[in-house]
């Protein structure tokens, strides 16, 4: 059994629940450690059973409960050395056994699940999105894509699921009430618009589901 659950996504923060019959991991916690303890709760999920959390970067969206969440619950968090470099306010809240360092490419294990973690295109200090196996089950997650590179696709092959986050509309951003700085940062070069063709002959490759619910299950 692999499951997984998205708990909170999108701009005011994400955070994802990915567990086996042996193993629970957190991907990100971009909410408050309260919001995150309320949707495991939920899910009838203890905290006090993870066994650990995955960080893609350090953006707020992504690590705003991530030192308080790890205190309280004492759980070991899997960062890169530049995106742990990158968050002092969090790093200072996560105790020094806590902080298990993985580096980009290199393969890891998490209880009985196999950690991949590959390189996205985003400006932060080491992006990163990450494939997970358990047995012959794929599953794959890469979020604030800036564009697609050769690399995401063939790490994203052969996945039952894909949690993909990608790009922006330029005409939505325009209009929008963000302010210009934000603006300009979003339109930037480490980004490209959903007009770009960079998915055109790639989908037979790659099974995307999409679900109604934001759980998913595979047997």
């Amino acid at each position: 059994m692999l499951n997984f659950c998205s708990l909170y996504s999108g701009s005011s923060g994400n955070s994802l629940f990915v567990e086996t019959d042996n193993t629970k991991l957190l991907i990100d916690a971009g909410v408050s450690s309260k919001k995150i303890e309320k949707a495991l709760n939920d899910l009838n999920v203890d905290p006090n059973t993870l066994d650990g959390i995955l960080v893609t970067h350090e953006h707020s969206d992504h690590v705003q409960g991530l030192g308080t969440f790890s205190k309280k619950f004492d759980l070991p968090v899997f960062v890169n050395q530049e995106t742990l470099d990158a968050m002092p306010k969090q790093r200072d809240k996560i105790a020094d056994k806590n902080i298990k360092k993985f580096k980009v490419a290199e393969q890891f294990s998490i209880g009985d699940l196999d950690i991949n973690p590959f390189s996205i295109p985003h400006d932060a200090a080491n992006p990163c999105g990450f494939t997970i196996l358990n047995e012959n089950k794929k599953i794959s997650i890469a979020t604030d894509i800036g564009h697609m590179t050769n690399d995401i696709l063939k790490n994203l092959e052969e996945s039952l699921f894909v949690m993909l986050e990608s790009n922006y509309d330029p005409e939505v951003l325009k209009c929008s009430s963000y302010p210009f700085s934000l603006k300009s940062r979003i339109a930037g070069p480490s980004r490209t618009s959903i007009k770009s063709n960079c998915w055109k002959n790639h989908f037979f490759s790659i099974k995307i589901r999409f679900k109604k619910s934001n759980a998913w299950s595979f047997k």
